[in-house]
């Protein structure tokens, strides 16, 4: 056929006429092949045109016939990756460390400086007010600079923090002062690591390991805390040890810090098309203003923020809760420990599972209420004097809200970061060309960095408060209970407890009935180029265009 014929044969065809008898035989003359090519072109100039409305897609190339048709982005992942990861997972047990140094030998800190006990948990709870003060600086950074100048900035931090506390700490006696400072500095650090996880593994990981690179960025915060729980009481048996232990201390952190100068700022080229290395950057005021109007971010943000604070409260005075019934320093940090080293395990093997299967709200509905139980539990373990019951009750805490937090900041990115490229037309025939409305704009996509960052403000704020209030909660006369002895926290545990079970209905409705967070698995996006498509939130205003959403699957 000539090919002046088939030109005119196809762009007919393209604009939907029905093909007239001449034309029916004409085209039993194309072979098969020709075909092929046909229906190639025909779906390309359908991905052309809205790629054009959308800018979603990659780079253009022009056939020269129908003007620019998309070409396929490129997506792989670097080894390099994990050189960023491995220094955010030490800057993160070491911050976490320092957040906890004096929590663990809170008693004898106290009688070194010459305050009282409470003036020991300020340290802890002015590092967690820090994290709230530096936040908006922190989503600032991780969406301007990305995860290399946060993780830099915190670098600086906590170098600079640590040796300010030892400064203080060295003279005898201590200058309190100068301690709290230092300790305010490295709070003023946690954010710019903690929030960096989601924003690291969504620029570098695929989404088959987005979770667990997630998890493992994150939970290395808390297996500090263990490590400043264990090692604490192991360092300081006296006063006049205290000094050493921040040396020590601050010489670990400083080794930490020094590579953070050396981490890459980004992939060459996006490691799928679901991370938001892959698409334009939307305004960072949008990005908020999306974020405030989705009901379902506030169904996990509120119970999230609450667990992540209770942990830090139960981490900062776990010492002081078990204490008034006969057990030793070494003891509770053991508990401590017990808390964050069977939480890592536990989401060592959770975690793969989550990122095969993306059952994030499942896994959520099911973990919410066993974190509400082990509060519940943590009520009645002290007063049983036998180191079994803190102990147990202490490991299921920490297995179940270890298992929990990837699974919910990940899912905070699913219902927010809705940054997909718009679905794909798949025309079977010029007909279903012309029936097709034209495909609305891609949903406003919300960096995880914002999300992530807003709910660990929550639970750091919570935490802190939650550390006042259960510090005022404590009995210092005596008398609350039969048996009860002085300095019991038992009314603090009930008012954890209490709250804790408070919440688990938030989460419980994502899914039913107007809470439906409107959103369906991405799988065969990055996959094998299926379609999901889904409804918004109820009554949330949307993330753009208010009937379509997509989650980043696998």
């Amino acid at each position: 056929m000539p090919p002046e014929a088939r030109q005119r044969h196809s762009e007919e065809r393209l604009l939907g006429f029905p093909p007239s008898p001449d034309e029916c035989r004409t085209e039993r003359l194309l072979s098969q092949e020709d075909k092929g090519k046909t229906a190639s072109t025909v779906h390309d100039i359908a991905l052309a045109g809205h790629s054009n409305s959308s800018g979603a897609l990659g780079e253009e190339e022009n056939d020269g016939l129908h003007g620019p048709v998309a070409s396929a982005p490129e997506y792989r992942v670097y080894k390099r990756r994990f050189f960023g990861l491995v220094q955010l997972v030490l800057l993160n047990i070491i911050i976490s460390w320092d957040w906890l140094t004096f929590s663990a030998v809170s008693t004898t800190s106290s009688q070194y400086f010459g305050v009282r006990e409470s003036s020991i948990n300020w340290l802890s709870t002015a590092f967690l007010f820090a994290f709230v003060i530096i936040s908006p600086a922190v989503i600032w950074t991780l969406n301007k600079g990305g995860p290399r100048a946060a993780i830099i900035a915190a670098g600086v931090l906590t170098f600079v923090g640590n040796w300010i506390r030892y400064a203080g700490a060295r003279p005898p006696g201590g200058r309190f002062g100068a301690v709290m400072f230092g300790q305010i500095l490295i709070g003023l650090a946690q954010p710019f690591v903690l929030s960096a996880p989601t924003r690291y593994s969504d620029l570098w990981f695929s989404d088959k390991a987005r979770v667990s690179a997630t998890a493992v960025a994150s939970l290395a915060n808390p297996f500090g805390g263990a490590l400043g729980q264990l090692i604490g009481p192991l360092w300081v048996t006296k006063p006049s040890e205290v000094p050493n232990m921040v040396l020590y201390t601050a010489i670990i952190s400083s080794i930490a810090a020094i590579p953070s100068f050396f981490v890459p700022a980004a992939p060459p080229t996006p490691p799928s098309a679901s991370s938001t290395g892959s698409h334009p950057e939307v305004a960072l005021s949008k990005q908020v203003r999306a974020l405030l109007r989705s009901t379902s971010f506030y169904l996990i943000l509120v119970p999230f923020s609450v667990y992540v604070g209770f942990f830090n409260s139960t981490s900062s005075l776990l010492n002081q809760i078990l204490e008034p019934y006969g057990f030793s320093e070494a003891e509770a940090g053991i508990a401590g420990g017990l808390l964050i080293l069977v939480g890592l395990v536990t989401s060592a093997v959770v975690s793969p599972f989550i990122d095969r299967t993306k059952h994030y709200l499942p896994a959520i509905k099911i973990l919410v209420p066993l974190v509400a139980a082990s509060y519940l539990l943590l009520v009645f373990a002290p007063p049983t004097r036998s180191l079994a019951a803190p102990y147990v009750a202490c490991a299921l805490l920490g297995a179940t809200s270890f298992s929990l937090l990837p699974c919910a900041l990940e899912y905070l990115v699913e219902i927010t970061n809705r940054n997909a490229p718009p679905a794909q037309l798949r025309p079977s025939s010029p007909a279903n060309i012309r029936a097709t409305p034209p495909l609305p704009p891609p949903p406003l996509p919300v960096g995880p960095e914002v999300s992530s960052t807003v709910a660990w403000s929550g639970g750091q704020l919570l935490g802190a408060v939650f550390v006042l209030a259960m510090g005022a909660l404590k009995d210092e006369a005596g008398g609350q209970g039969p048996g009860e002895p002085k300095g019991s926290m038992r009314r603090a545990l009930v008012f954890q407890a209490v709250l804790a079970w408070a919440v688990v209905p938030l989460p419980l409705a994502l899914g039913v009935g107007r809470w439906w967070p409107g959103w369906r698995r991405r799988k065969g996006r990055d996959g094998d180029g299926g379609v999901a498509a889904g409804r918004d939130d109820a009554g949330d205003g949307g993330y753009g265009d208010g009937d379509r959403g997509s989650d980043r699957g696998s």
